[in-house]
This record gives structure tokens, sequence and C-alpha cells, in this order.
């Protein structure tokens, strides 16, 4: 359970490592300033995957506090994100960058990942091509791997709850218990010795404040 819960956790770091990394250099024409060329990271061109990277270690966490049947549930939802967050790292690997995509990109000042003067083309510019770097989306690719990998066999085999995770449900149990041994029979010594472990005063049966040990 726990080697699940990091391998979701790693991937979702590597996943937000790796986006940080140039993804794309595009080439631009614009027939005022000639000929430039812009990079865009991998965070830039799949604005998503921050939010999957966080998603990602967010499970990491919950997979190693959370009981049994939540940490299934959140095995699935690790492996749905990484799948979702493989998609543009694929497409890039596996095809052709899409140039309007880039156009958009680089006229809104996105590429820049700066609020303040942000640098971008002029909408009359053409993007005449865009050279992909393998790197950044084929380790994207990876670590979304490694991340499925994890959320797999976590939904899978989410592992036993432990003893503390039932203190809880064991002190509720008890202290139910022994009301309605009370009540049924408050002479006996087993019960009145159970009552007295428990700190409850065996005469009030209406007593509810138990402190387990």
């Amino acid at each position: 359970m726990r080697i699940a819960a990091v391998f979701l956790g790693l991937g979702g770091a590597a996943l937000w490592g790796v986006s940080r990394l140039p993804w794309l250099t595009v080439n631009v024409f614009d027939d005022k300033s000639g000929e430039s060329t812009q990079d865009l990271v991998g965070a830039v061109w799949s604005t998503e995957l921050t939010a999957l990277a966080l998603v990602l270690l967010a499970a990491m966490v919950a997979g190693l506090v959370l009981r049994r049947t939540a940490r299934r549930i959140i095995g699935i939802v690790g492996a749905l994100a990484a799948v979702a967050a493989s998609w543009q790292p694929l497409v890039l690997l596996a095809g052709q960058p899409d140039l309007a995509r880039a156009k958009n990109i680089l006229t809104s000042g996105a590429a820049t990942e700066r609020t303040q003067a942000p640098v971008m083309i002029s909408p009359w510019a053409e993007v005449t091509g865009a050279d992909v770097h393998v790197l950044g989306p084929a380790l994207a690719f990876v670590a979304c791997g490694v991340a499925l990998f994890g959320g797999v066999l976590l939904a899978m085999r989410p592992g036993v709850d432990t003893a503390k995770s039932h203190t809880y449900e064991r002190t509720s149990s008890r202290h139910e218990r022994l009301e309605q041994d009370l009540a049924e029979a408050p002479d006996s010594g087993r019960v009145l010795w159970d009552a007295l472990d428990a700190d409850v005063d065996p005469t009030d049966l209406d007593s509810t404040d138990i402190d387990p040990k």
C-alpha cells in the first residue's frame, strides 16, 4: 500500500518537474520584425499538467492516511489522472504539434508565464513550424506510467487497515456493549470490573464518559 502511494507521488513530482522543461521550439515569421523562435514549456503547452501533478501528489498523501476503501478509490482517481496527463505528451511524441494552438499561446503571451509585460507575437505573425523536444514529453509520459502503475496497484491492493485505524470503532463498540451489559446484569462481577476498568461508574447506567485504555 505504501509503495503504491509512493509511486503516485513520484509520478506526480516527476510530471511537475518535466512540465517546466521546453517541449517545443516554435518558428515565427512577422513581416515587420522578421523571423524569430519561441520556446514553449510543457506546462504552457498543456496547462492541465500542473493541476494533474498536484492531484497525484494529493493522492499519495491520501493513500498513506486514509482507510482501505478510500485508498482503493484514491487509486482509481490517481490512475485516471495519470491517463489524462499522458494524452498531450503522447500526441506530441506520436504526431505533429498543432500550429494553430501554438500561435494562440504565443499571441496571448502565455508562453512567457508572466502577468506583467508578457512577451507575445503580433496577431498577424505567422507560425511557420514547430520542433518537438522529445526529452520533455518522453519523460512526462514515463512519469505518467509510474503514476498509473501506482494508482492501479493501490486500487487492486489497498492493503489492510492497521489496529490504530480501528481505535475509534473498538471504543464505540465497547461503549455500547458495556452499557448493554450494565442494563442487563448490573450485579455481574465481570461487568462491574469492565465498567471500573473503563472509568465508568457502574451505579450510573446513563454514563457515557468512557475513557478507553
